[in-house]
């Protein structure tokens, strides 16, 4: 089935251009999102670390019971993606990419072992309801030189399903954002998180993701933001402006 996506295309002339999920800012950065670019291309992925709950009472999806249904979008700069999987391309430059991006479903199971500590079961099921099924994604590209028809990736986000039924519209949702520690220092972070971040503690070594419960941002959209995208992606309804086109 071919799914239609919407993203963003942006001069590279503008400073930020961020994903409305995210719920902050970046500055753009010069991504190398070819492949030959990429300083780290040929070394080992970093480490995906999802830090424990800080809250007195642990979140219920933090870290979630691996028998309960669960929507998880996980989502940030794609400069912190590209130190997760430095040898899985882009495929960037069309008016309508392929879906999902190769870095997607590569992602989605990296999150899928650190929140349930084992792997997920991707083999012939007739489930209605898999252990591990993509089923959104979002980036932001932006436009390396007006005179040029080259795009780079700024910022990234896929959404994947834990045993949620085909037929569910509107699960339970987990939003989990990449804090990206080294570009500036930990600035951002130790600015915008509840709790202190040590850059020397990630620099080179691991890739700091963090669940909505232990952002200073609250969250209270996430899930119908999350839930609605995918069933706008289903053909469920229409936006405004796409009745008007």
């Amino acid at each position: 089935m071919h799914e239609t996506r919407c993203f963003v295309m942006a001069s590279i002339f503008v400073l930020a251009k961020m994903s409305p999920a995210s719920e902050h800012s970046m500055s753009v950065l010069p991504l190398a999102t070819r492949l030959d670019d990429r300083p780290n291309r040929g070394k080992p992925g970093l480490e995906l670390y999802i830090p424990p709950c800080i809250l007195d009472a642990a979140h219920v999806w933090h870290s979630p019971p691996v028998d309960k249904p669960l929507r998880i979008q996980i989502e940030g700069p794609a400069v912190s993606i590209e130190k997760l999987l430095p040898d899985v391309p882009w495929s960037l430059g069309r008016w309508l990419p392929p879906f999902p991006q190769f870095p997607g479903p590569e992602l989605a199971k990296l999150t899928y072992r650190v929140l349930y500590g084992q792997e997920p079961f991707l083999g012939p099921s007739e489930s209605t309801a898999p252990d591990l099924a993509v089923r959104d994604e979002y980036l932001v590209e932006v436009m390396a030189a007006r005179h040029q028809m080259k795009s780079e990736l700024d910022y990234y986000g896929v959404t994947f399903d834990h045993l949620v039924p085909v037929d569910d519209w509107d699960p339970e949702v987990l939003q989990i954002n990449f804090i990206e520690v080294e570009t500036d220092d930990g600035e951002y972070a130790n600015k915008f998180l509840p709790f202190s971040v040590d850059v020397a503690e990630y620099a080179g070594k691991k890739v700091l993701a963090v669940p909505r419960c232990c952002q200073n941002r609250k969250g209270t959209t996430d899930r119908a933001r999350v839930n609605e995208s995918i069933a706008h992606k289903a053909g469920r309804f229409k936006y405004d402006w796409e009745e008007e086109a």
